[in-house]
């Protein structure tokens, strides 16, 4: 399979399909992160709240693969919003991986209420991570409109990507407008709603009639839509069904059926970012 890459606003290219680690056993990271390596993925996220990035480090070593061929991603820990703690941080989440260098690094999620509301200096910290390459490209996770257009508006520097809530049942879109508008690529998480799709009889009508699985469909709208997906399982065989999404388009029509799942705010399932406030 042959994995699309978008352009982000900085000039670099990000896979389109990659492969998460959230809620991944830290123990088994290496192990399942090899094993996603071996069905062909090549785009890895994961996160400092996840705890597993040395395992993720583990496996991209022992990969043998060159590491210009790997897009890793990480995130930057809801306590660690102060500049010197986003600096202090990024160095051990660099060691913590054993790499000289990540692909993408996010700010997690904006806390709003915390650090009296202020999350453009942990934005303008943020940036200052590009200026010796350690950090190739910086961006932000589970920020609302007024979050993006905050930073952008006092700094000047645009993320390259907002990672976002987005499923056929929450289609976000006030957030996907804000990125477009901005020039900003749209990541999904949670994109088959944890589950939900399978079963769903609009998605199954689809997926019978294309002889795929729901999770396969759901997928591939994302990526037709133009949003960057990053499904997570520890099972071989429902990795190497999740990457399978490149050979095989949906109509417009599937689209929109698709179209018709979302339930607005009622369709949330994560934490709502305006007041989503832990710090651990």
């Amino acid at each position: 399979m042959t994995v699309p890459a978008l352009t982000m606003n900085d000039g670099h290219t990000i896979p389109q399909l990659g492969f998460g680690v959230f809620q991944v056993d830290p123990a088994e990271t290496a192990g399942v992160v090899a094993q996603a390596l071996e069905v062909g993925y090549r785009h890895i996220d994961t996160a400092q709240m996840y705890g597993n990035e040395q395992g993720v480090g583990e496996a991209v070593r022992a990969s043998g693969l060159p590491r210009d061929e790997l897009f890793i991603t990480t995130k930057l820990h809801n306590s660690y919003h102060r500049p010197d703690d986003v600096r202090r941080s990024f160095d051990e989440s660099l060691s913590a991986l054993g790499l000289d260098h990540v692909d993408l690094f996010l700010i997690h999620w904006p806390v709003p209420t915390q650090y009296d509301g202020d999350y453009v200096s942990t934005w303008r910290a943020m940036t200052e991570l590009t200026a010796d390459g350690r950090a190739r490209s910086v961006g932000v996770s589970n920020f609302e409109p007024d979050h993006l257009d905050r930073i952008v508006a006092e700094t000047g520097i645009i993320p390259v990507v907002n990672q976002v809530e987005v499923h056929p049942y929450f289609d976000n879109t006030a957030v996907r407008a804000a990125n477009a508008a901005h020039g900003v690529l749209t990541e999904a998480w949670s994109p088959i709603a944890r589950g939900k799709v399978v079963g769903d009889p609009v998605v199954k009508a689809i997926a019978d009639r294309l002889g795929r699985s729901e999770t396969q469909v759901a997928l591939r709208w994302h990526l037709q839509r133009g949003a960057i997906v990053f499904p997570k399982s520890v099972d071989p065989g429902r990795m190497r069904s999740n990457f399978a999404v490149t050979d095989f388009e949906l109509t417009e029509d599937d689209m929109a059926a698709l179209g018709t799942l979302d339930k607005g705010a009622e369709g949330r399932m994560g934490p709502n970012p305006a007041v989503f406030d832990w710090i651990g």
